[in-house]
C-alpha cells in the first residue's frame, strides 16, 4: 500500500508541474500579444509623426520660397 501512495504523490507532482508549464505558456502568449499590440500602436504613431514632419517641411519650403520671391521683387537693377 505504501508503494501505491508514493506513486500517487509522484504522479500528482508530475501533473502539477505540467499544469504550471501550461499556465506559464498561456501567460507568455498573452504578454506577447500585448507587446505586439504596443508595437502596432508605436508604428501608427511613428507614421503619423512622419506625415506631420512632411507637412511641416513643405510649409517651411513654401515660406522660404515666398520670402525669396518677395525679396527678389524689391531688388530691381
Amino acid at each position: 500500500m505504501a508503494g501505491l501512495e508514493l506513486a500517487e504523490v509522484i504522479l500528482a507532482v508530475i501533473v502539477g508541474t505540467l499544469a504550471a508549464i501550461v499556465y506559464s505558456l498561456r501567460v507568455l502568449i498573452m504578454l506577447e500579444r500585448r507587446v505586439a499590440s504596443m508595437e502596432q500602436n508605436i508604428q501608427r504613431i511613428t507614421s503619423r509623426v512622419l506625415k506631420e514632419e512632411g507637412v511641416i517641411e513643405k510649409m517651411m519650403v513654401t515660406k522660404k520660397s515666398s520670402s525669396r520671391k518677395k525679396t527678389t521683387k524689391h531688388k530691381k537693377r
